[in-house]
């Protein structure tokens, strides 16, 4: 468990993963943990081995896609994601 926040291990995992994943905003983070992005940064300092912190940190400091402020596009949503329809058979 983290401190105030009660995670468990899968919770941890999951936001690594989202973390690591360029197209995860930090505020995805947070609307689905309730971890701002301070205490994202915190949670990879002490999990992650100091060289790989390092080269997260590096990559992600100022990337337009990590920040929903940033980004142009629509919230959470990639642009090369293709509009959802109600089709059942995909258009290809």
């Amino acid at each position: 468990m983290i401190g105030k926040f009660g995670l468990s291990f899968e919770d941890i995992d999951r936001i690594i993963e989202m973390a690591w994943e360029d197209h995860t905003p930090f505020e995805a983070i947070e609307i689905q943990f309730g971890l701002p992005e301070r205490e994202v940064i915190r949670l990879m300092r002490r999990e992650m081995k100091p060289s790989s912190f390092e080269m997260w940190r590096t990559r992600v400091q100022g990337r337009k896609t990590k920040h929903s402020a940033l980004q142009t596009s629509d919230k959470f949503k990639s642009d090369s994601q293709r509009e959802i329809t109600q089709n059942k058979i995909s258009k290809r």
